[in-house]
């Protein structure tokens, strides 16, 4: 298998399930697993959807954990290693890879700003160190700066490096990361922009990684098939409904709020309970009984 197949497709930023004292919900784990593995799609835990800077070392080792063990080595596993110090994230790097995961996702530090030559350094000490595969990730709406296309393309060719999951919202920096990258063959380029999933596929994306999928991850296999396969009028068709879905979390929410969604609707399919980590915190009972209303007709509607 080579990379652009073991670590391309539909990778799914997963929630991190959790009870009501904010244990991990290890049985929400395997559920949530289950439905990946029946999807085909590959779980990418401790990312920003798995509110990873609010989790406890404990907590993520545990996620991993238990995560590794219910793939049972069917699929790929991505973990972030993402934080603030280079030392605990390398510690974390090569402690998940012990655990068995395929790779490790990281982005800058988001405390301190970050030159180009910064920037380099520390991806490169960071992948110098830790004993998987490292995919970079660019999401400048929590990191608050973005890694230059000429960046990543200088630390593409480190031998430890895969790829990049990109989720800057710029369609120019998009077309410019799809031509530079769709060639090569030893580097995987992941459109983190949900709603240009298709336009990426279509482009020369070797996958995509859209949140909503914790919930309806056939559809995104769907959508991500009939791109492969040249029906595109189905995967248009299906980016539109994907679209309406991620609408019921994401619209007129901003992240926080629509993390909190995202795992209530999860909690109405029965997939995880509702409970998040501090600062975020669970809708109130009038929102929620409005919200979860809302969303059962919606259900109905798009049948998902």
């Amino acid at each position: 298998m080579d990379a652009k197949e073991k670590f391309g497709g539909v990778v799914v930023p997963m929630v991190s399930p959790l009870n009501r004292d904010l244990s991990v919900d290890t049985g929400a784990v395997k559920c949530i697993v289950d439905a990946f593995m029946d999807s085909q799609v590959k779980p990418f835990i401790l990312g920003t959807t798995g509110e990873v800077v609010s989790l406890t070392s404990a907590q993520k080792a545990t996620l991993v954990q238990k995560t590794v063990s219910n793939v049972e080595g069917k699929e790929t596993v991505l973990a972030g290693i993402i934080g603030n110090c280079l030392p605990e994230a390398i510690e974390a790097g090569n402690r998940y890879a012990e655990y068995g995961v395929d790779a490790v996702v990281a982005t800058l530090p988001n405390y301190y700003p970050a030159d180009a030559s910064q920037m380099k350094k520390y991806f490169t000490q960071l992948a110098d160190s830790v004993h998987c595969p490292l995919m970079l990730y660019n999401i400048p709406g929590t990191i608050h700066h973005s890694i230059p296309v000429d960046v990543i393309e200088e630390l593409s060719h480190h031998p430890n490096i895969l790829g990049v999951k990109d989720s800057e919202h710029n369609s120019q920096r998009l077309d410019g990361c799809l031509e530079r990258w769709k060639k090569r063959e030893d580097f995987v380029f992941l459109v983190g922009w949900a709603a240009m999933s298709v336009y990426g596929l279509v482009h020369g994306a070797d996958g995509i990684v859209p949140s909503t999928a914790n919930f309806v991850p056939l559809l995104y296999r769907r959508l991500f098939d009939a791109v492969k396969n040249n029906i595109l009028q189905e995967a248009w068709e299906l980016q539109k409904k994907t679209d309406r879905i991620s609408d019921w979390c994401q619209g007129g929410r901003d992240l926080s709020h629509s993390i909190v969604a995202l795992k209530q609707i999860m909690a109405l399919k029965n997939l995880c309970k509702e409970y998040v980590m501090p600062p975020m915190y669970e809708m109130d009972d009038a929102e929620k009984d409005l919200f979860v209303k809302n969303i059962k007709k919606q259900l109905q509607e798009l049948d998902v």
